[in-house]
C-alpha cells in the first residue's frame, strides 16, 4: 500500500478520538508494528495531533481543521496550493521562503482555535498529488451549500476507478489533503473522499433534503 494511503487509513481510523493500540491498528490495517511507529511519527511530525501514551495506545487530541481565517476559501485554497507547489521546488530560497510564510501564517492564528498543522504539513507529508483535486473545490464547496447532487469519477487506493453520484456534506483539511463527506448514492452509505483522487466531476440538476440516516449529523453520530 502506498505511504499516504496508508497515512490517511490511520487517520481515518484515529479520528474517533478514542485511544486504539499499535497492536490493535497493526493487525486491522496489516502492517506490521514497526510501520505503525514510524507512521504515527510522520503524522505527528506533519502537525496532525497524534498523541501516544503507554500502555493506552494512540489517538487524535482534537479536530484537524484550519480554524476561522480573514481570509476567502478560495483565497485560502490559493495560499495553499502556492506553498505546496513552492514548498517542493528545487529552489532552496524559494522553498525556504514558503516554509518562512507557512511559520508566519501558523504565528496568527487565534490561540483559542484549534491549530492548524505546522507549517501546513507540506515540508513532510508525503502527499504530493495533492493539488490535482484544487480544480474540484470550488465545485464540491458549491455543492454542499446549494445541496447539490454531484457525478464523479473516484480512484481508491487500489487504483480502482468507479462512477458514484453524491450528495456532498462537508469538506475537511487533514495537513496538505482535503477530503469530502459525502451520501453516497451508489453505494448506500457515507462515505469520506479524498479530492485529489477525483478525476472527474459532473454537478447533476437534482438537490437533495435532509433525510434520517443521511446527513452529516448522522455520520458524527456514528
Amino acid at each position: 500500500m502506498k505511504r499516504s494511503n496508508r497515512l490517511m487509513e490511520l487517520i481515518q481510523i484515529l479520528r474517533d478520538g478514542r485511544f486504539h493500540r499499535a497492536e490493535d491498528i497493526a493487525k486491522k490495517t496489516g502492517m506490521s508494528l514497526r510501520t505503525v511507529y514510524r507512521d504515527m511519527h510522520t503524522l505527528a511530525a506533519s502537525g496532525i495531533p497524534v498523541e501516544g501514551l503507554r500502555g493506552l495506545g494512540y489517538q487524535i487530541t482534537a479536530p484537524v481543521t484550519l480554524p476561522p481565517l480573514n481570509l476567502t476559501m478560495a483565497e485560502l485554497e490559493a495560499l495553499h496550493l502556492g506553498l505546496s507547489v513552492v514548498g517542493e521546488a528545487d529552489d532552496n530560497e524559494l522553498r525556504e521562503a514558503a516554509r518562512s510564510l507557512s511559520s508566519k501564517i501558523d504565528a496568527v492564528l487565534p490561540e483559542e482555535r484549534t491549530e492548524a498543522p505546522k507549517g501546513w504539513g507540506f515540508a513532510t507529508y508525503p502527499f504530493s498529488d495533492a493539488a490535482a483535486g484544487f480544480k474540484h473545490m470550488p465545485a464540491i464547496r458549491a455543492a454542499v451549500r446549494a445541496r447539490q447532487k454531484l457525478a464523479i469519477t473516484h480512484c481508491d487506493s487500489d487504483g480502482v476507478e468507479t462512477r458514484r453520484t453524491i450528495r456532498p456534506l462537508a469538506l475537511e483539511y487533514w495537513g496538505r489533503v482535503w477530503t469530502t463527506t459525502c451520501w453516497c448514492e451508489s453505494t448506500s452509505g457515507f462515505a469520506e473522499l479524498r479530492v485529489d483522487q477525483i478525476s472527474s466531476l459532473e454537478i447533476l440538476p437534482a438537490l437533495f433534503v435532509d433525510e434520517k440516516g443521511k446527513t452529516l449529523d448522522d455520520h458524527r453520530a456514528r
